[in-house]
């Protein structure tokens, strides 16, 4: 199934909510929510409404540009309530290669943000044009499939980029889907001590069901030891509905092949934010609801990872 920006964010306002199988949710009434102020939100976009001084990609269309704008304000208007004060900015595809907006919301808020760029992997000055986004603040660099990974295997630029994110230790972030998987697995064994961080559990659940070899296949990722995964979107994956309890036994299986150390989570905003769905609920799923994490297991999964990997 080819799965674009678009029906990924379609699904989000769909589905009913259920409770997961065989996995215990943590008792509301007796939750303790950790101290507020200290987490890491690993994946957010940010956009401007002024497109005369930021324009956007002519590839895209307005109908894709919602909502109008996105700026760090409206976003620590939705994060700092639930205890969020440090963000990974992931450079919006509306701005394709441009990442002046992004670069900007960094050095107006300093210490707030780090950041993950859109690379053409095929320039033919990749190492000094990386070098140069490193210096401004990059910490990895974000690829999207378009719905076919197959020929990143054998793509030469490729192979230099997973090199360079070795030798100037940066990670790679595939946006696939869930039939990508294998292809980045493929690049994994060929790069083994390259930092990888595969966004919203590679897409699984995106259907509306939790595919189980797709599943299988992303926990198999787990024995490269520099490969990572972003427990996020909840908007958009499984029954698509909070507080998204339905998503806990795919989190389990990811926790029981990862660890907490190399799980980290992400809201997604402002898709997190769209009605009817809260940035709330999202962290919540982690932070209370999931009886078998610990305390340690929520500080690794909601600061240290990304801490870590991106600051």
């Amino acid at each position: 199934m080819n799965i674009t920006r678009r029906t990924f964010v379609q699904g989000s306002v769909v589905g009913a909510a259920a409770l997961a199988n065989g996995i215990a949710v943590a008792d509301q009434t007796a939750a303790t929510k950790p101290a507020a102020g200290n987490w890491i939100d690993a994946h957010v976009h940010v956009w401007s409404p002024d497109t005369k001084k930021y324009p956007t990609s002519p590839e895209i269309l307005k109908s894709d540009f919602q909502p109008a704008s996105f700026t760090p304000q409206e976003l620590f208007a939705e994060c700092e309530p639930s205890g969020v004060n440090r963000i990974v900015l992931i450079q919006m595809s509306f701005y394709k290669y441009d990442h002046s907006y992004m670069f900007q919301a960094m050095r107006d808020n300093p210490g707030r943000f780090s950041a993950v760029a859109l690379i053409d992997y095929q320039r033919p000055d990749l190492r000094p044009h990386v070098e140069k986004m490193l210096g401004k603040g990059v910490r990895g660099f974000r690829l999207h499939s378009h719905g076919d990974a197959g020929e990143w295997v054998t793509d030469p630029g490729m192979a230099n980029l997973w090199k360079l994110a070795t030798e100037l230790d940066f990670a790679i972030c595939p946006l696939i889907n869930p039939n990508d998987i294998q292809h980045v697995d493929s690049l994994c064994q060929k790069y083994p001590t390259t930092k990888v961080v595969i966004d919203h559990f590679a897409r699984i659940g995106v259907s509306g069901q939790i595919e189980k070899e797709p599943l299988r296949q992303l926990c198999r990722l787990s024995r490269f030891a520099n490969t990572h995964v972003k427990t996020s979107a909840f908007y958009a994956l499984g029954k698509k509905t909070a507080p998204y309890d339905d998503l806990i036994p795919m989190i389990k299986q990811v926790y029981d092949s990862y660890g907490p150390e190399r799980l980290m989570w992400a809201s997604d905003c402002p898709f997190q934010v769209a009605d009817p769905h809260e940035y709330e609920a999202s962290i919540a799923l982690i932070r209370d609801r999931i009886d078998f994490l610990s305390e340690e297991d929520k500080q690794w999964m909601l600061k240290k990872t990304a801490e870590k990997m991106f600051f």
